[in-house]
């Protein structure tokens, strides 16, 4: 790993954005595969953020690029669900299973196992971890990846790609969590002198 965080670098990474990637984000990462992780800052606090990211059965609810999904079974680890991703990407249908759903430490993995795609091996760990913007309960969430790099393309080319994803899926994320954080109205917290 050549002292880097997990195999990513410290890319900038906050020290308490390199603690948690410390923590949850580990990937065994092999010879043919690329890995990154991408930290977004949302003004809405974990328990709201939360509640959209633990839904392994309703990823569309903020992942703009699903436009189905089903799940087979109980929510539990091991779960598969089908997903239909809408026309304009490289990709038809993608079959995943839930790896690990930790509502205590707020993390969510997910393996990629089927589907009409390049993303061959991909594997992700999204966290959440609670801290303060602008006065107000936010959430620090990070998303790390491993995928192995298709014939053809650079590993480069790979993490831009699959990055760019991650990033709308986060965009898209922060845009509902925080309009429904704005619904619920929080007040900012105060500190107390003495």
């Amino acid at each position: 790993m050549n002292g880097n965080i997990n195999g990513f670098g410290h890319r900038g990474f906050s020290s308490l954005e390199l603690e948690c990637i410390r923590r949850h984000h580990t990937h065994d990462i092999g010879e043919n595969q690329c890995s990154s992780a991408l930290v977004k800052h949302i003004k809405a606090p974990v328990p709201l953020v939360w509640s959209l990211v633990r839904r392994f059965d309703q990823p569309q609810k903020y992942k703009p690029f699903v436009s189905r999904c089903v799940v087979k079974g109980n929510l539990e680890i091991g779960s598969l669900r089908e997903v239909d991703v809408k026309s304009g990407l490289p990709a038809t249908t993608s079959t995943e299973r839930l790896e690990l759903l930790d509502d205590n430490e707020h993390v969510l993995s997910i393996r990629i196992i089927g589907g009409d795609h390049r993303l061959r091996n991909y594997s992700s760990i999204m966290s959440l971890h609670p801290e303060i913007i602008e006065g107000r309960p936010g959430t620090l969430v990070i998303e790390s990846f491993v995928v192995d790099v298709p014939e053809g393309n650079t590993k480069d080319e790979t993490c831009y790609f699959v990055e760019a994803l991650i990033k709308c899926n986060l965009k898209s994320l922060a845009d509902v969590s925080e309009g429904l954080a704005v619904q619920d109205r929080t007040e900012p917290i105060r500190c107390r002198n003495g």
